[in-house]
């Protein structure tokens, strides 16, 4: 059985990852949203509800939906992958002290494995360890700051730390070191998980420049869009291009898409995804300043870069060998409605099959445009998940689709 097999953005879903928020969420506090990336803050309760929902739809289409909390306890059974584990997340969590590092490890050692996959991520509070034994001098020093262990707010994203490509992955290298605690979940479980343990890698974790999930649309068998962004370097798409290319994999062309480098455009997919076979949402202000570059298999395991000089439609239409491209703008091209859905996230949409999609509610002029080009459109609740500023397809790694 093939556990990764993603050949395209819009092929039946089969099988996906999600993670429901939990005890990280409750754990963002004002001071400290820009720490973790947070614009605002989040309620707990009516975020799993919502979750809940996303994952209801899934599943009535018949997806098999696994979760990475439930993955990570299978492999936390095991007490050498346990101790290496929480060696591996202390030291990524910057715990440098030799006392306060026996002290976690103390903390640790009576939960279940499902308890400490979630106090990993739920981060771990001052108070909640009785005694530090005092050895050095980071031991010593009073610090405010209320956790030993930072909470990782942003992991109900699973589209950022990997993504499938082909039958591999991307294991990836994220921004900001805020995130790179989550990459490690994914390590583990393609180092470990009988079921992923022997997945192709395109690139690695311990690579040298950034790239995130976000930034990589897999738009056929023969075309994979990543985007050049705030979080995603140029010089990672060359690294993985050049691994991909290399492989046995079918995949002719990255198309690179330079996106404006800000916030509110962090990944690609969250001004472009594709909906169907020749449908795609787009964020209008990023047509105009929009480069796009070719890379392609040379000789003798070569790249062969170009810049694309055309507009973008008529890129799409080359590459996916299209008769025509129709793109569908956030806020049905009013610069009021593409501006406030954007920002929530109306052009991040999830294709579960050709022509059928997951959004969020709150982007009904989005929803209603999809709607008018032929595009069936799924709604749950968006009040707090919005707020981590991602969508659903932000939120959904999948692992298998079908093949177009």
């Amino acid at each position: 059985m093939n556990n990764i097999q993603v050949y395209n953005e819009i092929g039946k879903l089969k099988r996906v990852l999600l993670h429901c928020p939990g005890e990280e969420i409750e754990n963002i506090v004002p001071d400290y949203l820009t720490r973790l990336l947070f614009d605002e803050i989040a309620f707990l309760k009516q975020a799993k509800k919502e979750h809940q929902q996303f994952s209801d739809i899934l599943r009535n289409e018949g997806v098999e939906v696994l979760y990475l909390t439930e993955l990570m306890a299978e492999i936390l059974q095991d007490p050498e992958v346990r101790k290496s584990f929480l060696e591996d997340f202390l030291m990524e969590g910057k715990v440098a002290s030799q006392g306060l590092k026996e002290g976690l490890l103390e903390y640790f050692s009576d939960k279940s494995p499902m308890e400490v996959v979630r106090k990993s991520m739920g981060g771990v509070r001052k108070e909640e360890l009785k005694e530090i034994k005092v050895k050095q001098l980071a031991d010593m020093v009073k610090n405010p700051y209320p956790f030993y262990l930072d909470p990782i707010p942003n992991l109900y994203f699973q589209r950022d730390p990997f993504a499938s490509i082909g039958r591999g992955i991307s294991l990836n290298v994220m921004f900001s070191r805020t995130r790179n605690r989550e990459t490690l979940f994914a390590k583990y479980i393609f180092d470990h998980h009988p079921h992923y343990k022997d997945i192709p890698r395109w690139y690695n974790r311990d690579m040298s420049h950034s790239i995130e999930g976000g930034d990589i649309l897999v738009l056929s068998d023969k075309v994979v869009a990543i985007g050049i962004s705030q979080r995603t370097d140029a010089v990672a798409i060359e690294m993985l291009a050049e691994k991909l290319f290399k492989s046995q994999e079918t995949f002719e062309t990255i198309l690179a898409f330079d996106i404006p480098k800000t916030r509110a455009y962090m990944h690609l997919d969250t001004v472009f995804t594709m909906v169907d076979y020749d449908k795609f949402t787009i964020y209008p202000g990023i047509e105009m300043p929009l480069d796009v570059y070719s890379l392609k298999r040379g000789k003798n395991h070569s790249i062969d870069i170009t810049y694309e000089e055309n507009k973008l439609s008529n890129i799409l239409k080359e590459y996916l060998k299209l008769s025509s491209v129709t793109l569908i703008r956030c806020g049905n091209n009013d610069i009021i409605a593409a501006g406030r859905e954007q920002w929530s996230d109306g052009s991040n949409t999830l294709a579960i099959s050709p022509g059928k999609v997951v959004c969020y509610n709150r982007n009904y002029v989005t929803n209603e445009a999809l709607r008018n080009h032929g595009v069936e459109v799924l709604e749950f609740d968006s009040y707090e998940l919005s707020r981590g500023r991602g969508g659903p397809r932000c939120m959904s790694m999948p692992l298998i689709r079908e093949n177009l």
